[in-house]
């Protein structure tokens, strides 16, 4: 979604998607080696920002292997470390259930008025904290597996944000909410609001291992669903001709077309375009090349 956030991310892209950016981990490592090797300036609270961001980056690409989140949150820490006031991550560019929303957008304003009100000044260090923890809350919560992450930047946000003089505190886990009406269970996501990626290394129209583990979702999905018709729609970064470009992004959709039917779809439920450089994942000048415009997206019809 991981943006490639803050760019208005695909909206409601699969989970099992996310794994498979194996390309963009080129990207994210150069990006984060030059928030490694900066140099912050700026406010003391820029600076302690650009720290905080480095080793969420440096996590999230070394550790969790995010490759996406890793390139996203380097770039917040590269304009934080050049002076720059970066905000909290926008509560809408996150694929978030209807009860998380709720949750953080009210964290999230509550945030933002202890920064309004002189904290970056007044206690940077801290400031700096409750900004990164609730980008790290946000950014585990999209994800929903991993319990133990998303409590742990949860409560340390909130330890910061009280810190700070807020006064939203996190409900008691043991203690029994009052007994109100039983609301209705969240519905798990629709097939038609699914939306795969696989990315391809530059000038390349192979699909990788990551991308093989991502058609091989697809394929299980589609035996689960009654799907009438899949959209493959290929696409490329800003480097090479137009008109090149539409020949490899038309290359790329044939190829996850050729992995899915492999994988035992139905040929004729595939339809398959090719867009070119148009419509990019991520803003660029021409000539640009950028791993996450190089993807093939795959939706489903009802």
């Amino acid at each position: 979604m991981k943006t490639l956030r803050g760019i208005p991310f695909l909206a409601l892209i699969a989970a099992t998607s996310l794994v498979a950016v194996g390309c963009t981990g080129f990207k994210s490592q150069s990006e984060v080696d030059a928030l490694n090797e900066a140099q912050a300036v700026g406010s003391p609270f820029t600076q302690a920002l650009a720290s905080e961001y480095r080793d969420m980056a440096n996590r999230e690409q070394n550790v969790m292997f995010d490759y996406p989140d890793a390139l996203h949150f380097a770039r917040k820490g590269l304009a934080a470390s050049a002076g720059e006031v970066v905000l909290p991550e926008p509560v809408s560019d996150w694929n978030l259930k209807p009860e998380h929303v709720e949750e953080l957008s009210s964290a999230r304003s509550k945030l933002v008025m202890a920064l309004d009100r002189g904290a970056r000044e007044a206690n940077p260090s801290v400031a700096a904290v409750a900004q990164a923890r609730f980008d790290c809350w946000i950014e585990q919560q999209e994800e929903n597996w991993q319990k133990e992450d998303i409590s742990g930047c949860k409560a340390q946000f909130f330890d910061a944000l009280n810190t700070l003089g807020g006064d939203l505190a996190p409900p008691p886990e043991d203690v029994m909410p009052p007994v109100t009406a039983e609301a209705p269970p969240v519905a798990p996501m629709a097939p038609e609001d699914a939306k795969y990626l696989v990315f391809f290394d530059f000038d390349s129209s192979k699909v990788d291992v990551g991308g093989s583990s991502v058609l091989d979702s697809v394929a299980a999905e589609i035996k689960k669903q009654n799907i009438s018709a899949i959209n493959v729609i290929g696409y490329t970064d800003t480097s090479g001709s137009k008109q090149y470009n539409k020949r490899l992004s038309a290359k790329r959709a044939n190829a996850v077309r050729d992995g899915l039917i492999s994988r035992g779809v139905d040929a004729s439920m595939l339809k398959i375009d090719s867009k070119g450089e148009d419509f990019l994942m991520v803003p660029t000048a021409d000539e640009v090349r950028e791993p996450a415009n190089r993807r093939t997206e795959i939706t489903f019809e009802k």
